[in-house]
């Protein structure tokens, strides 16, 4: 294991790759295109574009929008990235009741 927690070999996984991937699914799976979304979330068709490719990495504010205007929720798509994060990961997922 690295300083990090990786093991030897394994390769870097990214949050923004996985907000990317939930994103598009998300929009896709509505059956929107992307300057549908762009329009309704107020950010240029390049930048969701480049989100949703993992190329850019959202503030919280721009991330907010691009929720609101596919209908999702922060947490909802902060749950689905911990999950995306856990499987690329090779790990299995673990829900801890805090009551």
């Amino acid at each position: 294991m690295d300083v990090y927690g990786r093991k030897k070999g394994m390769t870097m996984v990214l949050v923004r790759d996985a907000v990317g991937q939930i994103l598009r699914t998300a929009r896709t799976d509505q059956g929107r295109t992307l300057r549908d979304v762009a329009r309704d979330a107020r950010v240029s068709l390049g930048y969701l574009s480049e989100v949703e490719r993992g190329q850019k990495e959202a503030s919280s504010e721009l991330l907010s929008a691009i929720c609101s205007a596919l209908g999702l929720t922060l947490s909802g798509v902060f749950s689905a990235v911990s999950v995306e994060l856990k499987s690329r990961e090779g790990l299995t997922l673990t829900v801890v009741d805090a009551a």
